[in-house]
């Protein structure tokens, strides 16, 4: 198992486009939103807080679904096309340790692009690191996994590498643009805001915790419901060829 979690990660090293979008796009965001004064700045509007103090939670998602709805549906359905998971079933290793190793592989790609992100948050524009630090871990670790099953599931169904991207790439703009990543929360109506909260990877726990509360239960217990729904529905409905 951890021999292939390795080559899936030195495979996950050699694509410097994915690498950087899931790792370090997020961080280079905050820095160009940075550079810009006005967002900087206090605002009654937003509790005192400025802009940027509330993004971080767009940005933590903008990396979880890049991992989980970009980077593992089109790899998995990439193995299948070109005969990997087939010669893997005649082995003694059984195929589904390739995607545990995938899944593996995006927490500890996330994991690395949250790190990342707070260090930048912290020495850079003084934004502090979360408040509620055993929420936000447990809401990053099931934010992702939730993704992560909803990659899969899409791996699961599509019939190619190419039918794959496009239909993760449909569930990746929803999840894109009810995290914030396309237009500010604080803009969207209250009913968007509050899909977007029980949507994963639960952008509003994210928040929630970062900024000094903990996160609703119910937020959790949707990302987890996903997770296990998901993930049950993928292994069951699962090609290998």
């Amino acid at each position: 198992m951890l021999k292939i979690v390795g080559i899936e990660w030195k495979l996950f090293l050699r694509e410097p486009v994915m690498v950087a979008f899931a790792i370090a796009f997020p961080t280079v965001l905050l820095l160009v939103l940075g550079a810009i004064p006005a967002l900087r700045t206090p605002d009654p509007e937003f509790g005192d807080l400025r802009f940027i103090d509330h993004y971080v939670g767009t940005l933590v998602v903008i990396s979880f679904a890049f991992l989980g709805l970009n980077k593992l549906p089109q790899t998995v359905a990439t193995y299948r096309e070109k005969g990997v998971l087939r010669r893997f079933s005649t082995t003694p290793v059984h195929p589904a340790k390739l995607l545990v190793a995938q899944v593996v592989v995006n927490v500890a790609a996330g994991a690395v692009s949250v790190v990342l992100l707070m260090a930048v948050c912290k020495l850079v524009f003084g934004i502090d690191l979360p408040h509620h630090p055993l929420g936000f871990l447990v809401t990053c670790l099931l934010g992702m996994l939730s993704l992560s099953a909803l990659g899969l599931l899409v791996a699961a169904w599509a019939p190619n590498a190419r039918a794959a991207g496009g239909w993760a790439t449909v569930v990746f703009m929803l999840i894109m643009f009810f995290g914030g990543a396309y237009l500010p929360r604080m803009l969207l109506p209250d009913l968007l805001n509050t899909i977007g909260d029980h949507l994963p990877p639960g952008v509003g726990a994210l928040q929630a915790s970062w900024l000094g509360a903990a996160p609703d239960p119910v937020h959790l217990g949707v990302l987890a419901l996903v997770t296990l729904v998901a993930g049950t529905v993928a292994a069951k409905s699962f090609r290998w060829e």
